[in-house]
């Protein structure tokens, strides 16, 4: 069994959506970023890829490739989960917490799980996803942008 962690940030911008786990979520403000930007998804590829010790997002998905230009981080978090089982490798769990202070998440957790879940290609009840703040403090106290972390344990097949 072996373990990793991610963690993703962006900064709030005009004129995008805001995706997190997939959904499309309603707030006057997006986040910036080449690809869709989705801090959730990208903590969880993150956190799987240095538990299989396969590098990181950015290695496997540079920002400076054009083929990545607003990409949809469930379809690359797809190729992370070919990766794993490429490697012999199976999703034991993932347990991902999404730091903001705005917009309101619960609403749409369960959707955020359910859209992982199905990238991964595991049953829902292997990914958590849990929301917070940060009682005003710090970037996204601030509401300048949100974060992500993630953990998993990832298994030999």
């Amino acid at each position: 069994m072996r373990i990793g962690h991610g963690y993703d940030a962006h900064r709030f911008a005009d004129g995008r959506k805001l995706i997190l786990g997939g959904v499309d979520v309603p707030h006057t403000q997006g986040l910036d970023g080449h690809s869709d930007a989705d801090v959730l998804v990208h903590a969880v590829m993150d956190a799987l890829l240095g538990a299989a010790a396969l590098g990181d997002i950015g290695g496997h998905f540079p920002p400076s490739d054009p083929a990545y230009k607003d990409a949809d981080s469930l379809k690359l978090c797809e190729r992370v989960a070919e990766l794993l089982r490429e490697n012999g490798y199976a999703v034991g769990n993932v347990d991902a917490t999404v730091i903001a202070q705005v917009p309101k998440l619960a609403p749409h957790i369960e959707s955020m799980r359910e859209n992982i879940a199905a990238a991964l290609g595991v049953d829902i009840s292997k990914v958590s996803v849990k929301a917070t703040t940060e009682e005003r403090m710090g970037f996204t106290g601030r509401c300048e942008g949100i974060s992500a972390h993630a953990v998993c344990l990832i298994e030999k097949r």
